[in-house]
């Protein structure tokens, strides 16, 4: 991890001590005296609290832009690391389950800096008077995608708290992988001239748990795109090993992934919506809760984003793997608007798609 010359964010110019004085726009932290939904999903109410609080309380000098996985170079090998928590409501969904949920996470958050998992950890909160055989059922489609995706569950802890003081069940993961010595992908990494790609068809997820949660009836069912990456991501990386930004648009969905990766890396990013891939009922359910697919979560897609020259290749590979048949060139990262995603509409003109606040479905992960 490289050092920074100058103080985090958030931190005082002289002590480097955390300060509520300095943190600013665009919803300044300090104007929340307490938590809000907002801030755990994945928008801007998020970044302000990992830049002004978390960070420069455990890595005042980390300049290292914030991806799905922290990537540590250890003698002999390097390896990636990734924690998680999932409190999805409900805990069984069509397409999966939060024990599921919490091995694609996971081996998906490796998966979006290269890395082939390994292990995962997981730490169990479970609330009094849960039914037994609802946890059983949890646990045995957990155990079943650890078994799919080739990675093992190696250790954990199991607490339990007062009925009315929990959700049923919370799951905490931590996932290791290994990771090639000449791999290096992240947000960073995207330039003028690269094609984006986006693997499937967007908001699968986030309609299947909010039809579920609101027990919504759309035509024909929605159901979960929960699954485990790796093996797409390792596909491409055959055909096209000079990757430069991977990411999977779970909380917030292409919409906050696309914000963030333009932010990082000082680029405009433009698309055209026409060709994002959205199911008729999924699109028919957003329109119905007046939501916006771009922002609607998911759970078994990612974007990549690669050199022009290697655009081709890439999306064949993709569309050669089952989780990929789907997949689509969706734009181009220009050096127009640095910072900004830029959409075509259907209708020929622009729209500035901004980072969102909050989050339209709360507890979808």
């Amino acid at each position: 991890m490289s050092v920074a010359t100058t103080p985090a964010a958030g931190a005082h110019p002289e002590t480097g001590h955390i300060t509520m004085d300095t943190w600013v726009c665009p919803l300044p932290l300090r104007d929340y005296p307490a938590i809000v939904m907002g801030h755990g999903g994945g928008g801007q109410l998020s970044a302000e609290l990992v830049q002004h609080l978390f960070r420069p309380a455990f890595a005042p000098n980390a300049t290292d832009a914030l991806g799905d996985a922290a990537v540590l170079s250890l003698p002999g090998t390097r390896i990636a690391c990734t924690t998680d928590t999932f409190v999805v409501q409900p805990l069984e969904f069509p397409g999966g389950t939060i024990g599921s949920l919490a091995v694609h996470g996971t081996v998906n958050d490796l998966a979006m800096v290269g890395a082939r998992p390994i292990a995962i950890t997981a730490g169990f909160v479970l609330e009094e008077g849960l039914p037994m055989a609802q946890l059983a059922r949890i646990v045995r489609d957990m155990a079943r995608a650890a078994h799919d995706a080739g990675v093992r569950i190696v250790c954990g802890d199991t607490k339990v708290v007062e009925r009315g003081h929990g959700d049923g069940v919370y799951i905490n993961t931590t996932g290791i992988g290994a990771l090639a010595e000449n791999l290096h992908i992240g947000p960073e990494r995207a330039r003028p001239g690269d094609v984006v790609l986006l693997s499937g068809h967007i908001g699968d997820h986030g309609m299947a748990i909010m039809s579920r949660r609101e027990g919504l009836e759309f035509g024909s069912p929605i159901a979960s795109d929960s699954a485990a990456l790796h093996t797409l991501v390792a596909d491409l990386l055959a055909a096209v090993p000079d990757v430069h930004v991977l990411r999977d648009p779970t909380r917030g969905g292409v919409a906050a992934s696309l914000n963030e990766i333009a932010g990082d890396a000082g680029v405009g990013i433009a698309i055209d919506e026409q060709v994002v891939p959205v199911r008729a009922t999924v699109r028919a359910a957003c329109e119905v809760l007046g939501l916006d697919p771009l922002f609607v979560a998911n759970e078994g897609k990612l974007l990549a984003i690669v050199p022009p020259e290697c655009a081709e290749r890439a999306l064949e590979a993709m569309r050669a793997h089952a989780l990929g048949t789907q997949a689509a060139i969706i734009g181009h990262v220009v050096a127009d608007h640095p910072g900004m995603l830029v959409a075509r509409t259907g209708l020929g003109a622009r729209r500035v798609i901004t980072m969102p606040i909050g989050e339209q479905l709360p507890r979808i992960c």
